[in-house]
């Protein structure tokens, strides 16, 4: 089985998923400075990073610090990681562009199943905020990236 690490990273933060054969094995969100320690510590076949792309808008110094992180979990990773671009990922999942978090989050949920309840977790229990995207790059990653 291939497992995947997936990482949505952020300027300070990131969320990660470890996902193969359709399970969530493993999920945070977390400091970029443990987010260092996962990509050292754990077991993974492949790494699928979220990218930061140009859409032809002035950006911010957040942007910048991100694409930093990018660029460090990179160079710490023990394979060389796949750059997902959100774009390629909407589409993949929703069929267009203009797809929004809950389009993607409800996608996610039809492919892999619901949250549950505390007492019967289901496939994605646990998940919330930003490690919804990370599971979105995991997802994406695992269906489209050459085996």
């Amino acid at each position: 089985m291939k497992t995947i690490l997936a990482i949505d990273p952020g300027t300070t933060h990131s969320a990660y998923v470890l996902y193969g054969n359709g399970i969530i094995f493993d999920h945070g969100w977390i400091s970029n400075y443990d987010m260092r320690q996962v990509l050292i510590g754990i077991e993974y076949d492949a790494v699928a990073i979220e990218m930061v792309a140009c859409y032809g808008m002035a950006v911010g110094a957040s942007t910048f610090e991100t694409c930093v992180w990018i660029g460090r979990f990179t160079e710490i990773a023990r394979v060389e990681p796949t750059l997902c671009y959100r774009k390629d990922i909407k589409l993949f999942l929703c069929g267009t562009m203009r797809a929004k978090d809950a389009n993607i989050r409800q996608a996610l949920l039809d492919l892999i199943g619901s949250q549950g309840t505390k007492a019967k977790p289901g496939p994605t229990y646990g998940i919330k905020s930003h490690t919804w995207a990370a599971l979105a790059v995991a997802v994406y990653a695992a269906r489209t990236i050459n085996r």
